[in-house]
């Protein structure tokens, strides 16, 4: 019997950094996998930390990549902007919110959802929790608090990696799910915490 592919989702604040590079990372290596941001808006660091560059889910990262570089090429190549938004160009053509997909297509159903704060955490189960359940499929949520830098990200990708092809490998993740958790914290010493939801 074939083992049936899960779907992931990687979650972060705006789904340009964090969510990103994991997705760039699975979906390198063949994995069913999505990302999305929980805020109101795209927020990315600006000339300073009271003039933030926002922007509304769904732009296209190509329009944020050539605005920045409009507005100041040497600040947001050196800061790691550009060679961030060139990568998720790569990846898919806009960050996505989590809140926005509604779920109603089973098929937009994932198994697994990797958060990398505990606040994207939090949102993501208020959201879950506002929905109306109807499959009651559940939806194993997984946090792995990692710092909204450009090396932490990179440095999280593989282990968020490691830990998808876990849970996959062990079959039905609810089987497996607290000797998962527990392998990976023990070869990783990262702390992961985790709940289920339901559709």
């Amino acid at each position: 019997m074939t083992q049936r592919r899960m779907h992931f989702a990687m979650v972060c604040a705006a789904n340009n950094n964090r969510s990103m590079e994991s997705h760039a990372m699975l979906k390198k290596h063949g994995m069913h996998v999505s990302s999305y941001g929980v805020g109101a808006h795209v927020k990315l660091p600006g000339p300073s930390q009271k003039e933030p560059n926002v922007y509304k889910f769904g732009t296209p990262y190509k329009v944020i990549h050539d605005d920045l570089e409009s507005k100041d090429p040497e600040l947001y190549a050196r800061n790691g902007l550009l060679t961030m938004l060139r990568r998720n160009m790569g990846v898919k053509t806009a960050p996505e919110r989590f809140q926005d997909n509604s779920g109603g297509n089973v098929l937009d159903h994932f198994d697994v959802v990797v958060t990398f704060e505990e606040r994207v955490m939090e949102q993501v189960i208020e959201d879950m929790n506002q929905r109306s359940q109807v499959t009651l499929q559940p939806l194993l949520v997984c946090n792995l608090d990692v710092k909204d830098s450009h090396e932490e990200a990179a440095n999280a990708a593989p282990l968020t990696l490691k830990l998808c092809q876990m849970l996959e490998q062990g079959g039905e993740w609810e089987d497996c799910v607290d000797e998962v958790v527990g392998q990976f914290q023990m070869e990783t010493g990262r702390r992961l915490t985790y709940t289920i939801c339901y559709y």
